[in-house]
């Protein structure tokens, strides 16, 4: 009866991939394997890199993972793309499986999860967060507690895409303010994302998490890329929109 009702669905409401709009089995993952396949994964060089080019100055993010390296106009910008702006939140809920399986091997010990928030005018514009799933999707591969509520975006920011590095540090300053101070002190914390770019909103995150008692944060992200690299995309869709 169930398969039944579950290829009626699909029937009715068919899935297509992210990554390449090819039509999905009622069972299969919400991304082909072929799509998933050809996604450029991180190598330890690179997250070295990335560390210390993002987080290393300071003492707020003890240690930085990401997935994948996010292309233009590549398979893993058509996923981030599908989960933030057409709702696919099963989605958002895969991907955090997914960087779950890879966080395991880290041996990372924290004890809860928490999305980067977004301001709540930002969030009603949109209708939700897409790091909410993200957490709840590594919370459910980790099993561990993940919340939505104890940190708080307090002030509307301007998008990061279109600022320079130093812009973008002072744009995310003091944008987060922690709700519940007796639920982070001294715990261990797991902040998650979707792409990393400067690493600034991040940083200022995991600096308001330290400065509410928390002992250690680590952060991870689907995708990780370059202020270049994120510039020249915004770039080429600000001309395609002209």
């Amino acid at each position: 009866m169930i398969a039944a009702a579950t290829y009626l669905i699909d029937f009715f409401l068919p899935r297509f991939c992210p990554g390449c709009n090819k039509k999905l089995l009622p069972k299969e993952k919400p991304v082909c394997d072929e799509c998933l396949s050809s996604l450029l994964v991180t190598d330890e060089e690179k997250l070295s890199s990335e560390f210390d080019k993002n987080f290393s100055s300071s003492n707020y993010v003890d240690d930085y993972f990401a997935a994948y390296i996010f292309e233009i106009d590549k398979t893993l910008q058509h996923i981030i793309h599908a989960l933030k702006y057409k709702k696919q939140f099963k989605l958002g809920i895969f991907l955090g499986e997914l960087i779950g399986e890879k966080v395991k091997a880290l041996n990372w010990q924290f004890d809860l999860i928490l999305p980067v928030p977004i301001h709540h005018l930002k969030k009603a514009e949109r209708g939700f967060n897409q790091s909410d799933f993200l957490a709840k999707g590594l919370s459910k591969s980790l099993r561990i507690p993940y919340s939505t509520g104890f940190v708080k975006r307090t002030r509307h920011t301007d998008s990061q895409t279109r600022l320079n590095m130093k812009e973008r540090s002072k744009n995310v300053a003091d944008a987060f303010k922690v709700r519940k101070s007796k639920k982070v002190a001294n715990k261990n914390i797991l902040v998650v994302d979707d792409v990393c770019t400067t690493g600034a909103t991040i940083l200022e995150c995991a600096k308001t998490l330290k400065n509410a008692g928390a002992l250690r944060v680590f952060a991870c992200t689907v995708g990780t890329t370059s202020f270049e690299q994120e510039y020249a995309t915004f770039s080429q869709v600000h001309l395609l929109q002209e």
